[in-house]
């Protein structure tokens, strides 16, 4: 028992919180894939962009702001910020129906799945929001058991809903619309009830914390709003310029590509609390540590998955998606492990301009990537005319992010580059000789 709890830890209970969406989301993804129709599975995904950016929205505007000052605060002030947070969530939920319903008296269309998709968009979008909320509270309090318990009711209550549908024959656009609505409304009402989700602190918001929320949030939504437009510019500018069929030849790629955010994510969700509570402390120094041990391991740690997955992804896209074994979905996922090494220095550039203060910086970073990612787009299509061109573009992308936000963070904390590389190195071989001594005491003990 004493080797489990230290293995154990916040770190793998993070990792396992973050691993449990992507995961699911592509088994749920799989199933309905196979068991709709081409025309439910494609108005899915389009309530999926459609959801998607709407819940980009809020949590750009909330998460890394309810963290920042929820994180180390004392227990009133912490309460006030979950009550503040709750008073903007609600005031963007009512915003977005106000929208929705506009939209549905104004939508003359013969699409039956559209009026669905308007007709229960701000009920779904009201009933994530205690979801929502707790698992950034939850977050905030280093409580990852928790988390990991909400992410596996939500994702895992979906899935088992799907799974239903498809034995009973009912698996349609329509039932997965309420499907979705019934597994969060479930979700919300079992954080409501355990108190994760601190629905009671609305009482005790104060004008001062909304205002303070607003004010991070204006640039943090912004970031997280182009952010998402980054992920996204690509196959809307591929399905812009190229025919319907090759979309899924760079989708697989991109979905692969989440196998990699699992442990940044982990990373982030740990980080976050940490360099928060610094940031209270006024301690620059420790801040600047965070970020260069999580950055610095993730990337030496990328290195060898990077390249075995460069050599296996073939046998990988085959056991998934068989029909795509022999098309560039392969040599495209190559190429984006040329620069996945820079996404944990990209992302942790992020979040400590965020955390610090500085999220108008961060949100310049975005944009600055997301301009390059379009121009150099239409530019490796016009040299390349084909899709090696955009994924050609990604690699100046990431290297155009990394490089403004080394510049941005250098103003605010002293690190170097190669204090990220030094560093992460040597957490990381700590890491692994602690949890080789570990086993080999382990086996000792049981010997």
């Amino acid at each position: 028992m004493g080797f489990l709890k230290k293995v154990i830890n916040k770190h793998t209970l993070s990792l396992a919180s973050n691993a449990i969406m992507p995961v699911l989301g592509m088994a749920i993804l799989s199933l309905m894939a196979k068991y709709l129709s081409p025309a439910d599975f494609g108005d899915y995904i389009f309530f999926l962009v459609i959801f998607t950016l709407a819940d980009t929205f809020r949590t750009g505007f909330l998460q890394t702001a309810l963290i920042k000052y929820y994180a180390g605060a004392s227990p009133e002030r912490a309460a006030n910020i979950a009550g503040s947070a709750w008073f903007v969530g609600f005031t963007i939920v009512v915003t977005a129906a106000v929208g929705n319903l506009a939209l549905y008296f104004l939508y003359f269309g013969g699409s039956v799945n559209m009026v669905i998709t308007l007709k229960w968009f701000s009920l779904i979008f009201l009933s994530t929001l205690p979801t929502a909320i707790a698992g950034w509270v939850l977050q905030a309090e280093e409580r990852f058991d928790k988390l990991f318990m909400v992410q596996l009711i939500n994702q895992g209550g979906f899935f088992i809903l799907i799974v239903v549908l498809i034995i009973l024959h009912r698996a349609n656009f329509q039932n997965a619309i309420y499907c979705y609505f019934i597994n969060n409304v479930i979700s919300s009402i079992v954080t409501t009830a355990v108190g994760w989700s601190k629905i009671k602190t609305i009482s005790k918001k104060s004008w001062t914390s909304v205002n303070e929320l607003f004010h991070f949030g204006k640039f943090s939504v912004g970031t997280s709003i182009s952010s998402y437009l980054l992920r996204s510019s690509d196959t809307f500018i591929i399905k812009m310029m190229f025919p319907s069929n090759l979309l899924p030849v760079y989708y697989l790629p991109q979905r692969l590509m989440e196998l990699f955010e699992i442990p940044m994510r982990a990373f982030v969700a740990t980080a976050l609390p940490t360099m928060s509570a610094a940031v209270h402390r006024g301690d620059k120094k420790y801040v600047s540590y965070i970020m260069k041990k999580y950055a610095g391991m993730l990337t030496i740690a990328l290195i060898p998955v990077a390249i075995v997955a460069f050599l296996l992804v073939d046998i990988v896209i085959g056991l998934l998606f068989s029909k795509y074994q022999h098309s560039e979905a392969g040599n495209i996922f190559r190429i984006f492990m040329c620069f996945v090494m820079l996404l944990p220095i990209d992302r942790f550039f992020g979040i400590t301009l965020d955390i610090i203060g500085k999220p108008q910086l961060n949100m310049i970073k975005v944009f600055i990537m997301l301009t390059v990612n379009v121009v150099a787009d239409f530019a490796g299509i016009f040299i390349f005319h084909n899709l090696y061109g955009v994924a050609i573009a990604s690699i100046f992308t990431f290297f155009s992010g990394a490089i403004f936000g080394y510049w941005a963070l250098k103003k605010h904390l002293e690190f170097s580059i190669k204090d990220i590389f030094y560093l992460g190195y040597l957490e990381l071989m700590e890491l692994i000789g602690m949890l080789f001594q570990k086993m080999r005491k382990k086996g000792a003990e049981q010997n």
